[in-house]
Formats: C-alpha cells, structure tokens, sequence
C-alpha cells in the first residue's frame, strides 16, 4: 500500500513539475514578446514622442543613435575653456556689436556691450553626428547645450532716456550646431567652414533681465525690444539655411557656393481680413498688415482706418531662400500713437506651396506664433491673401542676388537719413525709393528726404510727424514697433519700401 501511494505521490509531483516548468516557459516567452513589441514601439518613435515623453532637453543621441556620446571632448573643453573664453570674448564683441546696432527694434536708439565675460562654465557637447552628404564636404551636427555663469551687461539708449546698464542673467542655451567642413588638398586641408543652428530641434537661448542702478519700466517694453533683437539675429544670420561662412587658411578662397542663394520669388497679394480684434476704447482699430519672410527686410501695407473688416488689395514680391523651412509671416498692426498694437499674426510655411500654382488662403490670426506662453486664446479673426510661388533658374537666381544687396544698402541710406529708426523697419509709401537714385519722398503727414533717379533732394509736404519717438522715426503711416521678422523684396519699387504693387 505504501508502494502504491509513493508511487502515486512520485507521478503527481512529476506532473506538477512539468506543469510548472511548461508554464514558467510560457510566461518567460510571453515577456520576451512583450519587451520585443515595447522596444519596437520605442525604435518607431520620433522627435515629438519622445519630447512629450523626455521633455525638450534630452541629448539627441537618445533618439538618433548616430549622435555620438563624446565625454572624453568634454573633458578637454572644460580645461581649455579658459582660453578660449577669452578668444570668443573679443571676437563675440568684434562681430555681434555690428549685429546689435543692424537688428535692434525701433524702440531702441543705441545697445552696446559694456562688459562682457563668458564664465567659468564650459559648455556641454551631449552628442556629436558627422555626415558626408556632399562630395568634397564633412558636415559636422553638434548638440550643444550651456547653462553658465557669464557676466553680460548692455549699455542701452532710447530717445529721452539716459543710457540704462541692463545685465543678462541665468543665460542658458540649448542648440544643435551644424559645421559644415569644405575640404581642400593643401594643408590645412580645410578651405573653409560653414557654421549654423538647426531650425529643428528649434534653438533656445533662455535669460533673465536685471536693470543696475535703474528700472526696466524706464524704456516701455524693453525686454521684448531685446527679445525681438536676439530672436532676429538668431533666425536671419545665424538659424539655417542661414549660415556664417569663414574662409581658411589666409589663403584666398571662392566661398560662393557655400553661400545662401534665393531659390525663388513668392508673390503675395494681402487681400482682406475679417472680424479683427477692437483695441480701441474709442472708434476701431486702424489696421495695417506687415509681410517678411527674413528679419532683415519687411514691407507692409497702407493703414485702413476705424475698420475691423479691411480690404487691402496690395501686392509684393519677396525672395525665398530656402523653401524647405522658411515661412511667411504676417502681422496685422493696429496704427496708434507711440506704439502699434499687435492684433493677430499669421505664419505660412513654405515648403506647403506649388510651384507656378496661384492659392487663395485663408489664414486664422493667432496672438502669437508661441501658443505655449499666452493665455489669452481668443479669436483674432481671420487673414485672406494669395499667393503665387515661382522658382528662379540660375540668370534670375542671380539677378535677385545683386537686388537683394541693392535694396539692403539702400535701407541703410534710409536709417542714415533719419527716416527709418532701423533697418528692421517696414516701410511703406512715406519713403520711395526710386530709379537709381538713393533717398526718400515724404508727403502728406510723412516728412522725408528722397532721390528722384539720380538726383538729389529733399522735399517734404503737408503737416510733419517726422521725428522720432522712443527711438523710432513715424513716417506717413507709422512703423510698426513690434517684430519677429522680414521680407526681401525681389524687384526695384515706387512704394511700399522695396515691395513692388502689381
């Protein structure tokens, strides 16, 4: 009897056993199929899953395994950064004091460095990518991020307003740079390197402003006049396909296919908008619309008085550089004493035009481009144009080229003449630049100086507004104060600073 239930007892154990293996296998196996799926799952994710997951600051070799882990060059960076802080220090003032003076906002008559020192902080490499997406070139991706301890003060002027030392503080950065290496057969082996910012991840430079010695509210809206400053050196130098080309070597070098070239002409007609926003207490908003596409030139349109539903009915031409990743922008001002009153902005990227192909579209006006930061949702009502793009073949590609210089150099003359408060202002039919000439034609209530063809003159009519308010001249029908960008016209004008009316 004992036999039989030992048995017994020995055959069920065994069954348990094997039971009990076959269902730790089949768990064992299911977990495996699992972790497969979720690592699947993870290797299909793209820049914006994992930024919802990880945030915007995570290293880029995260989500693209080409970005190199590179520990050993941030050990090295650390110990030489105290030289080479010092390099950057003066070549950083050299070249960006130049770059404050062309791209400062209206509001602002003068901003210079009065004491610059980049810390003792290294900057971080989080990862590096090389390429070789062009014969004869290496193009180097460097994610780069920076949170220091500089020593940034500005000495910045306004109209009426004694200069005002404001530092910049708790600067952080967080960027991916592009260096594109052009290789040549003579030591050093490199003619010369391309540098700029990737447009995506979007660069981020993050500060604070303390005023030394005086008041932030002494100059009405000044931290945006230098966030508008800093965000148009950023895209329309430095944010590809902007680039900064720097020759190598001492040696005379042909950099002019390294260069930006338009690659077309955008014609844009501002045809109407519709149930703007009312900022006025008394009457309607006197809207006009301000087009770009690059920071550097802008044109706008005529002001409609007391009219939220306006018609406009203009037309202008501007140059696109690269339509893979430049927009058109478009800002409906409110024309008011001092300073204009954004009502709504619009953005339309490029890259979703057909060549030759004429669209009417209809735009929501949004608060701003960065939703992220406003509270105020509302409608802003809506923005209709049309918009015909033509591609340029090499005659007219470099014919734009040429004009493109033409009518920046003329902007200048603008500014030096008083007309303009700077080379970011749009301009509209108070100054005319025509023919040959260099100048300006003011009437009505503008009062300016111009150039007829090729002779010289100044004449102004009616009652004059010329002068400058906080900094920036009024000119027939305002300036608009707040900007985020610009356009290049493509052809020589009568009107509209450099935008051609069909």
């Amino acid at each position: 009897m004992g036999l039989i239930s030992g048995m017994l007892m020995g055959i069920v154990f065994g069954i348990a056993l094997m039971a009990g293996w076959k269902h730790m296998m089949r768990y064992r196996s299911n977990k495996r199929i699992a972790k497969a799926v979720d690592i699947k799952s993870l290797s299909s994710l793209n820049r914006d899953d994992l930024k919802k997951i990880c945030g915007e600051n995570f290293p880029e070799w995260i989500s693209f395994p080409v970005f190199e882990q590179v520990k050993w060059l941030n050990k090295q960076l650390s110990k030489l950064w105290p030289f080479v802080a010092d390099a950057a220090e003066a070549i950083i003032k050299e070249s960006v004091e130049p770059l404050l003076e062309e791209y400062r906002t209206p509001g602002i008559t003068s901003i210079k460095f009065s004491k610059l020192s980049l810390g003792t902080v290294a900057p971080k490499i989080e990862g590096i990518r090389v390429q070789s997406l062009k014969k004869g070139q290496i193009t180097m991706d460097i994610d780069l991020r920076w949170g220091g301890n500089p020593n940034i003060i500005l000495a910045i002027e306004a109209a009426l307003v004694a200069s005002i030392p404001i530092q910049l503080k708790d600067l952080k950065v967080f960027t991916v740079v592009r260096a594109i290496f052009q290789l040549a057969e003579e030591i050093p082996c490199i003619s010369a390197v391309v540098v700029a910012l990737l447009a995506e991840p979007k660069p981020r430079i993050d500060y604070t402003l303390k005023a030394i010695g005086g008041s932030l509210t002494a100059i009405p809206g000044l931290s945006d006049m230098i966030d508008d400053t800093v965000h148009s050196i950023i895209t329309d130098m430095l944010q590809w396909p902007h680039r900064i080309v720097v020759p190598i070597g001492g040696m005379p070098v042909d950099t002019s296919e390294l260069e930006l070239k338009p690659q077309g002409k955008l014609t844009v007609a501002v045809v109407r908008a519709n149930n703007l926003k009312n900022k006025e207490l008394i009457g309607k908003s006197d809207p006009y619309v301000v087009v770009y596409i690059r920071p550097l030139f802008k044109v706008k349109t005529k002001v409609i008085e007391n009219n939220l539903n306006p018609v406009w009915n203009q037309t202008f031409e501007l140059i696109v550089e690269d339509k893979e990743t430049q927009s058109l922008i478009l800002e409906v001002f409110d024309q008011d004493v001092g300073q204009d009153e954004r009502l709504g902005v619009a953005k339309l990227p490029m890259i979703e035009l057909e060549a030759e192909i004429s669209k009417e579209i209809e735009l929501r006006l949004l608060p701003s481009l960065d939703m992220l930061k406003i509270k105020d949702k509302k409608d802003r009502g809506t923005l209709t144009i049309q918009v015909l793009y033509h591609e340029f073949n090499k005659e007219e590609q470099l014919a734009a080229l040429e004009e493109e210089k033409r009518i920046l150099e003329e902007r200048k003359k603008l500014k030096e003449a008083g007309v303009i408060g700077s080379t970011m202002d749009a301009l509209d039919g108070a100054a005319s630049l025509v023919g040959s000439g260099v100048g300006l034609v003011g009437s009505g209530l503008g009062a300016g100086a111009g150039i007829v063809g090729s002779g010289l003159g100044a004449f102004g009519s009616g009652l004059s507004k010329a002068g400058k308010f906080m900094g920036r001249t009024i000119t027939g029908q305002s300036n608009a104060s707040k900007r985020s960008g610009s356009s290049t016209p493509v052809n020589s004008v009568q009107e509209n600073g450099g935008a051609k009316p069909l």
